[in-house]
């Protein structure tokens, strides 16, 4: 029982970092479009 529970966890531990990861790649994505149109406005 005990080892079900650990694979659980570590189941629902390895999606929620993964998940966190997308995010933050997500966020590091809109950031760089909007150096981008700083870019642009300046030129």
């Amino acid at each position: 029982m005990k080892r079900f529970f650990a694979v659980t966890f570590l189941a629902l531990f390895s999606m929620s970092a993964l998940s966190a990861c997308n995010t933050i790649g997500g966020a590091g994505e809109d950031i760089e479009k909007g150096g981008e149109a700083v870019q642009d406005a300046a030129s």
